[in-house]
């Protein structure tokens, strides 16, 4: 691997520091790394990417878009869009989502592929406590595009015999909630672990991916009970994901004065804190749009240029009374 990394150049040589370092990165993930799902910073705004269970925690129909650009300043850097739908069904006793995700990584070199459909159960314990369990079923794609590298010496350098690997994924998820504002979840992602090696007779098998989060959302004026959009209300959470070795924990808190939603976290990936990440956001009864920004305080430094990171939220038919389910607001909207 290290003689492969020494050798190797882009078409049109290698004139940017940075984007070398990035090319050994894609090639160690590639070639000698068990592949890592991407990580976004606007985890409520992305739900169903957090945990499948959280499909039809809105009464209504659900439309999720993202888009995250990562270390913009490094050429051709990371790129991520994801984008799904959930509906809450009374007839099948819980929700039905379908979630779609892509990430391309130095210029097209490396890329990724997602689509997954996604049933949630939905269990009403009492008033106040209910239970989503969620199966998720979907296939995964990874395509490596080998025409975009040259080599020094292109006879020691063999083709992979596989440039596009394809395999069926399985995940899972629980949600807990109380009185509508306080809920708790995990999730469990690549549950079969699918093996998504270029080359015959190896195996590159995906690690399963483990998340924990849980928070509230406070309404400054009636605490867990407020219900009405328009007052004050702050939201504490915490996130901690794990694949494979990489670990981080994130904390972090929402405040809502309505329309105005603003927001501060900090990621920390176990012996290397990683970023501090930053949000603002407009919201109205129907749509919601955001803007996160990661400040890379790692080893990387900001000269990275962080991660920036959009969202749109928008519900369909968003009429409470119509449902006689009690809704989850675990996105705090």
């Amino acid at each position: 691997m290290v003689n492969l990394l020494k050798t190797w150049k882009v078409k049109n040589e290698l004139k940017d520091k940075k984007l070398y370092l990035l090319l050994i990165i894609i090639l160690g993930w590639v070639l000698n790394v068990r592949a890592q799902d991407v990580v976004y910073s606007q985890f409520y705004a992305n739900p169903i990417y957090l945990n499948p269970a959280i499909s039809g925690s809105k009464l209504c129909s659900r439309l999720t878009i993202n888009y995250r650009n990562q270390w913009p300043t490094i050429n051709q850097g990371y790129s991520s869009v994801s984008a799904s739908w959930d509906q809450p069904v009374e007839k099948i006793s819980g929700a039905l989502g379908v979630i779609v995700n892509a990430d391309v990584a130095g210029g097209g070199i490396y890329n990724n592929l997602s689509a997954n459909g996604i049933y949630a159960y939905r269990l009403e314990v009492s008033r106040h406590i209910l239970l989503n369990a969620a199966v998720q079923v979907g296939y995964i794609q990874h395509r490596l595009d080998w025409s975009k590298l040259t080599f020094e010496d292109q006879a020691n350098q063999s083709v992979p015999s596989q440039l596009n690997v394809g395999k069926i994924d399985f995940s899972a998820g629980l949600l807990a909630g109380y009185k509508e504002s306080l809920y708790f979840g995990v999730a469990v992602n690549h549950l079969t672990r699918p093996d998504m090696s270029y080359y015959d007779g190896t195996s590159n098998r995906m690690d399963m991916r483990f998340t924990i989060h849980s928070g509230m959302l406070i309404d400054i004026k009636d605490g867990l009970d407020g219900k009405d959009l328009r007052n004050l209300s702050i939201s504490p959470n915490i996130v901690y994901e794990q694949q494979g070795k990489f670990r981080q924990l994130n904390v972090g808190v929402y405040a809502n004065s309505y329309p105005l939603v603003a927001g501060v976290w900090l990621r920390h990936c176990f012996g290397n804190p990683d970023a501090a990440i930053f949000l603002v956001g407009y919201q109205q009864k129907n749509y919601k749009l955001e803007y996160s920004f990661d400040y890379t305080i790692s080893r990387l430094n900001i000269g990275s240029g962080g991660a920036h990171e959009i969202s749109i939220v928008y519900l369909l038919n968003n009429n409470r009374k119509a449902n006689r389910f009690h809704e989850l607001r675990v996105t705090g909207f």
